[in-house]
């Protein structure tokens, strides 16, 4: 089909251009001594040479020589040939080269041997057809001379960027080339000569702005009309009132207006353009930009013509007195005025808007609700999102088969696969309000085996009526992924319990520290102190708090907790009430890596700072724990053991509550594995997982937190608390589910790679460990934790205190030695990934 458009329209192109072509080889003959055609070897399909033909527009001793690449004001092109140039009438000849089957009329366009040598390989896809009259890069360099001009060398900057660039572009035509993508290039090509400001050919990756120069006849036409746009619409629109009334006349009659009424339309033809221009005026129909027409400029046309059809009508009978006028006329002629201005009005924009080929992506839209209908209304009428919805599906079966906007209802969720295959969609939009969780992990599991990305609209509470709901749309956020619905808890007590109290957070820079500090602000306590050793995460949080003016003081306080002194004088001066240690040494690899730092900061600092609580009389302390301490396998797991354990040995003596809160990973958090993933996402992966069958629980920071402040309010002495936390979830199926919700493809767009499982790292994590069960609490979705078999504290003791001389010694064997007298369960090992079957290296999904 394509060689035999190519026939028929080469051969009529000749045709017609005859006259052209002799007149233009007449003038290449008296401008400069030389043959009229140019001849010059190119490389066609299939690595085949063939003489391209051209209109000779250099003088004739040079055209076969010199560079071959022509720069700006070339020297050696002569009068007629800048002219040629311009227009690009100096490719007409290719008509011939076309009919001989060398060429085509839209085709990559055919370089020199020398060029085709040395990217031999990158040609390889791009002959595989023949070359072209016009193609892409013809498009964006069209003026390609003058881009070469500003190179300080043209040759360097053709052959590193230029030519790349356009082998890009044929390669992209390669693969999307169609009759359509033919014409479309063809006729975008002519409007560029032309330099006409329309555009029927739209790609994302061509970049080629089609636009009106400065120089441009079309420019001085364009700011003509800009700057007299209303008298022009008044001359318009009066033109179509006279037509429209005159052609009522005309179909009234049946093409034979008697003279008697031809007299009466001569007679009341400029009253009525008079009466329908006031009311124009009124309706503000020569205000409007046309490019811009809706449906509110289409009910301000019924308007002023039905209410200047009446005026017309008592003007008629009642002022000329003119009985004799037939009333038929004045029904057509407001249907035939309505019908023109609403045409020329509605003709620009359509035209604007209308492009011959566009390169969308294929989109099925979830959900057919207000949220569905406005994503599809969005994407059929504004071609600046690229967007082609094929479909929609939703569960109510009153929907099936109905259609929105022209777009069919074509299914259930149950029909996802099988409308995959046969749609084949880019992109997947779920556009259901406040979809689950449960409901989102079901569409990637069911979205697993395809070649698509998933996008979401925000919630509803979220989603702004006044923007488009498609620019609205999103990637994943972290709540999406958790594997449950997050836990809300009454807050009531924990406010009674906070509110005009002295606060004090150790760790109050980190995630779940400031997290805390801007939970309890919300609670009006008296005072709030900020105790953290680094600088910058403590100057974040305080302006944060800072800035919202709460009535009562924040109080930044640099400090170690392993510092005696500062803490006594923290203690000393503010008389804290309640505190929550937050304070720890977290990251499992760099702990395991620093093991005396981590017992120094997760275990000494711990026992500091619970003797000062209980030396000052600190009514509550919250210790914040977690599931790394249960059967612990790194050094961070069995250090933050022993700090229970430190807390439950004070708690046996002390006045003050000490209760402690174990929760498992926190999305979001510093060191949370979603950040990485996040960060490896946006950098192209690849995405890395430890192993395929790594499972972990889940919870959200503010989550976390509550569960923190609720267990103060119902904490028994020594007692730990932990949240229902569900079923753990694979870390690879996060992993997927992210770079899918990102909008993205795993394997296709973000490989992930299998690293091994790193020292102190384990398959499962675990909430309550040997020698404790897990029992109800007062509170819903809290439990406590029970020992079963009491420890001797005397013993811990002697242990605890021979740890922290190791950790002062600076003896990290004695360190893992004691570590494993006083957590037993604590086992250092090194993860067997062939056992385990992990892909390391190179292995990619």
């Amino acid at each position: 089909m394509k060689r035999t458009c190519d026939i028929c329209l080469a051969a009529l192109g000749l045709i017609i251009t005859l006259p052209l072509l002799a007149i233009i080889a007449v003038l290449i003959k008296l401008d400069s001594s030389g043959p009229v055609i140019f001849r010059q070897i190119r490389v066609g399909q299939g690595f085949r040479p063939f003489a391209i033909r051209k209109f000779r527009t250099m003088v004739a001793n040079d055209s076969a020589g010199g560079s071959l690449i022509t720069v700006g004001q070339d020297c050696r092109i002569t009068r007629v040939g800048h002219i040629l140039r311009g227009l690009k009438l100096d490719e007409l000849p290719q008509l011939w080269n076309v009919l001989l089957g060398d060429m085509s009329l839209v085709g990559p366009r055919p370089e020199v041997p020398r060029y085709v040598e040395r990217a031999r390989a990158e040609f390889a896809e791009v002959l595989t057809v023949r070359p072209g009259i016009t193609d892409l890069a013809s498009l964006k360099y069209i003026d390609e001379a003058a881009i070469l001009a500003v190179s300080t060398n043209p040759e360097e900057e053709y052959q590193n960027k230029v030519l790349p660039e356009k082998l890009r572009l044929a390669k992209l035509y390669v693969r999307h080339m169609s009759l359509r993508l033919d014409f479309a290039i063809i006729l975008q090509t002519v409007l560029r000569i032309a330099r006409l400001p329309l555009v029927v050919l739209t790609l994302p990756e061509l970049r080629a702005a089609v636009e009106v120069s400065v120089d441009s006849p079309w420019a001085g036409l364009s700011a003509f009309i800009t700057r007299w746009r209303r008298p022009i619409i008044v001359v318009v629109d009066v033109g179509l009132i006279i037509l429209a009334n005159y052609l009522a006349f005309f179909l009234r009659y049946d093409g034979n207006i008697p003279q008697s009424d031809r007299y009466v339309f001569e007679q009341t033809v400029l009253g009525l353009v008079a009466v329908r221009g006031v009311a124009f005026a009124l309706y503000g129909l020569n205000e409007g930009l046309w490019r811009y027409t809706s449906l509110w400029d289409l009910q301000n046309i019924l308007k002023g013509v039905l209410v200047s059809t009446v005026a017309f009508v008592g003007w008629v009978y009642w002022v000329m007195g003119i009985s004799s006028y037939p009333r038929s006329i004045f029904a057509i002629d407001a249907i035939l005025v309505v019908g023109f201005l609403a045409g020329v009005r509605l003709s620009s924009r359509v035209l604007r808007d209308k492009v011959i080929f566009q390169k969308r992506r294929r989109v099925l839209v979830i959900g057919a609700g207000d949220s569905g209908e406005r994503v599809v209304r969005e994407m059929k009428t504004r071609s600046a999102f690229n967007c082609q919805p094929i479909g929609l599906v939703d569960d109510n079966s009153l929907l099936l088969n109905q259609r929105i906007h022209g777009v069919r209802v074509l299914g259930g969720m149950q029909d996802i696969p099988k409308l995959m295959e046969a749609l084949k969609p880019e992109v997947v939009v779920v556009a259901v309000p406040n979809p689950t969780p449960e409901f989102l992990r079901d569409l990637v599991i069911k979205l697993e085996p395809y070649d698509v990305s998933i996008k979401t609209l925000p919630g509803k509470e979220e989603l702004l009526t006044d923007q488009s709901a498609v620019s609205q749309i999103r990637n994943v956020s972290i709540p999406d992924l958790l594997s449950r619905a997050p836990v809300n808890l009454d807050n009531r007590a924990t406010r009674q319990l906070v509110r005009n109290k002295t606060v004090m957070i150790t760790g109050a820079g980190g995630s779940i520290g400031s997290e805390v500090a801007r939970q309890i602000a919300s609670f009006e306590p008296k005072e709030l102190l900020l105790y953290e050793r680094h600088e910058n995460s403590l100057y974040n949080i305080h302006k944060e708090l800072d800035d919202k003016k709460y009535s009562f003081p924040i109080i930044p306080l640099i400090g170690d907790i392993t510092d005696v002194q500062r803490l006594s004088s923290v203690f000393e001066r503010y008389r804290p009430q309640i505190l929550f240690h937050a304070a720890a040494h977290k990251h499992v690899p760099l702990v395991e890596a620093n093991p005396v730092e981590a017992v120094k900061n997760n275990c000494m600092g711990t026992r500091i700072t619970a003797e000062a609580a209980s030396l000052y009389g600190v009514e509550q302390f919250v210790h914040i724990s977690t599931d790394k301490a249960v059967n612990p396998s790194s050094v961070m797991g069995a250090t933050k053991r022993v700090a229970e354990l430190v807390i439950q040995d004070i708690a046996r003596t002390s006045r003050t509550r000490f209760l402690l809160v174990r929760f498992g990973n926190v999305l979001g958090s510093s060191g949370s594995v979603l950040l990485r993933f996040q960060e490896q996402i946006r950098s192209g992966g690849p995405v890395t997982v430890t192993h395929p069958e790594i499972r972990r629980y889940f919870m959200l920071i503010p989550e976390a937190v509550q569960l923190v402040l609720q267990a103060a309010t119902i904490g028994e002495q020594g007692q730990t608390y932990i949240l229902d936390m569900g079923e753990q979830i694979k870390v690879l199926d996060i992993a997927r589910s992210l770079i899918r919700l990102s909008g993205l493809v795993p394997g296709r767009d973000v490989p992930i790679r299998f690293v091994g499982l790193r020292p102190g790292e384990k398959l499962y994590e675990e909430l309550v460990g040997e020698g404790e069960i897990a029992v109800s609490s007062p509170l819903e979705k809290i439990l406590q934790i029970r020992t079963v078999n009491p420890l001797d504290f005397d013993v811990f003791r002697e242990k605890l205190s021979a740890l922290e001389a190791a950790s002062s010694h600076d003896e990290p064997d004695v360190i893992l030695e004691q570590l494993k007298g006083i957590v037993p369960m604590f086992q250092t090992s090194v993860p067997d990934t062939e056992a385990a079957g992990v892909m390391t290296g190179s292995a990619q999904i």
